[in-house]
């Protein structure tokens, strides 16, 4: 039994890697856990392991003397001296307890001891090897599924693919050969103590470097990725050698390079982008392969206003928005898309309310923060709607609605003239044979009409944004 205790430990310790000293330690706390359980805790005793017998020793010490008391505590004098011819009062006696004797209880109690601590060092081990592994690609064979995500098999242990962390409409199943980046390693846990996924950004990043030598000895720099898992990606590399091209690299001869990535990604589109220190220039090439106008930057909002031609928009905005969302997500900054007729609609009405805003005295933005953002909105809105426009007063809404007699025209309701300057009606009682009917006023004596100013389309309803710019921002 000894010698199969010792083949027992030294197989364990070569098959799960523990250490042999950890595992005998093990041992010995479970023994020690046991004779607790059955002596109790005043039970004075050691545990240790010998390495010639093989086996698991228990020894329980009493002292000697005249008059016993605590029977697993004291011995007498004649008893000790029956035993050791030698022994004085007050000597402590070590006896040699069978761990047979500890019973069936004992026994399931240190199996579960052991079961655990085995456990536990496995774990330990295993975070240790981890730990400094995370930001790495590895490779595992589908196990098994469960609430969580899929179990992944790494030889040694096993690694969790959460739902969250797996690439939509990508299906597995059992046996299926997988890889992942490892995103966490936690120290302890009744599951997989790795995370790992198969949608972080940096996953992209990961590829690149095991597929793009340049990459992977830092001649070319990944700065930034954004990706719609398994449907698009935009990836914004840069070059620290002047003479070697970043797309060319990432993509390599006749795309050997970009498909094994795309591959891996079950057929992924990616975007290599160059990236810019000027935000504009960076954003042209993110927004690619669209054409831009122009670009106005907002540096203290972090807005990008984007003006591309007409028959762009489309290619500008893509499926869904996806094209301006990568792009945004790409350089952190806020994008509006505009086409050129549009944004000269909205110009237009910009310097209309400008206009509008120094007649009543008032900044613009108070008129946009409203929610006013062209002349007709103002014409149609009531006097309790421009009342609530920030810093406007009674004199002021009258400035404004004068403003919009002469600016819009076309749409500015009739002001009813006062009492006073009322024509008589035909209902008029006459005065008498006296009364001299007013004489009809010859056509060069008619009051003039309100010059209308040449407004052009700007009379005319701010054109609403095709169908792509629902997934953009407006102004």
């Amino acid at each position: 039994m000894s010698m199969e205790l010792k083949k027992a430990i030294d197989q364990i310790s070569k098959d799960r890697g523990i250490d042999r000293d950890l595992l005998i330690d093990t041992l010995e706390e479970a023994v020690r856990s046991s004779v607790a359980r059955k002596y109790g805790d005043h039970l004075d005793f050691e545990v240790g392991y010998n390495e010639e017998q093989g086996e698991i020793e228990v020894y329980q010490f009493k002292v000697v003397v005249d008059d016993v008391d605590l029977p697993d505590a004291e011995i007498t004098l004649e008893e000790a001296r029956a035993i050791d011819p030698n022994v004085q009062l007050d000597d402590e006696m070590g006896f040699k307890l069978k761990i047979e004797d500890l019973g069936r209880i004992a026994a399931q109690s240190a199996k579960q001891v052991i079961i655990q601590r085995m456990r536990d060092a496995e774990q330990e081990i295993i975070y240790e090897e981890y730990k400094d592994r995370k930001g790495e690609i590895v490779s595992g064979i589908i196990q098994r599924r469960d609430r969580s995500g899929w179990i992944i098999n790494l030889g040694r242990t096993e690694a969790l693919l959460p739902k969250e962390e797996q690439i939509p409409r990508e299906r597995y199943k059992r046996g299926d050969r997988v890889q992942a980046f490892i995103i966490e390693v936690l120290p302890q846990g009744r599951g997989p103590q790795i995370v790992v996924s198969r949608t972080h950004g940096d996953y992209m990043s990961a590829l690149f470097s095991r597929e793009v030598p340049e990459v992977a000895d830092g001649t070319v720099r990944i700065l930034g990725v954004s990706r719609d898992p398994g449907s698009r990606a935009k990836v914004a590399v840069m070059s620290k050698d002047r003479d070697v091209d970043p797309v060319g690299a990432c993509v390599g001869i006749r795309g050997s390079r970009i498909q094994n990535i795309v591959q891996e990604l079950r057929g992924e589109r990616i975007d290599i982008v160059v990236w810019s220190p000027e935000i504009a220039g960076f954003a042209r090439n993110a927004l690619s392969p669209a054409s831009v106008s122009r670009i106005i930057v907002d540096e203290e909002e972090k807005t990008l206003e984007v003006v591309v031609p007409d028959d762009q928009l489309n290619l500008a905005i893509g499926r869904k928005g996806q094209n301006v969302k990568l792009a945004a997500k790409l350089l952190g900054w806020k994008i509006d898309i505009f086409t050129e007729s549009r944004f000269g609609e909205l110009n237009a009405s910009r310097k209309e309310l400008e206009q509008l805003a120094s007649v009543a005295e008032m900044p613009v933005e108070n008129f946009l923060s409203a929610g006013f953002v062209s002349l007709e909105q103002l014409v149609e809105a009531d006097d309790e709607a421009l009342s609530a426009i920030e810093g406007m007063t009674a004199k002021r809404l009258g400035n404004v609605r004068l403003a919009l007699k002469l600016l819009a025209p076309a749409k500015a309701p009739e002001v009813a003239p006062e009492a006073g300057d009322a024509e008589p009606t035909s209902d008029q009682p006459e005065t008498g044979d006296d009364a001299v009917p007013d004489a009809a006023p010859e056509a060069g004596d008619a009051e003039p009409a309100p010059v209308q100013p040449e407004t052009g389309d700007d009379t005319s309803a701010a054109a609403e944004p095709e169908a792509g710019n629902g997934d953009t921002e407006k102004p």
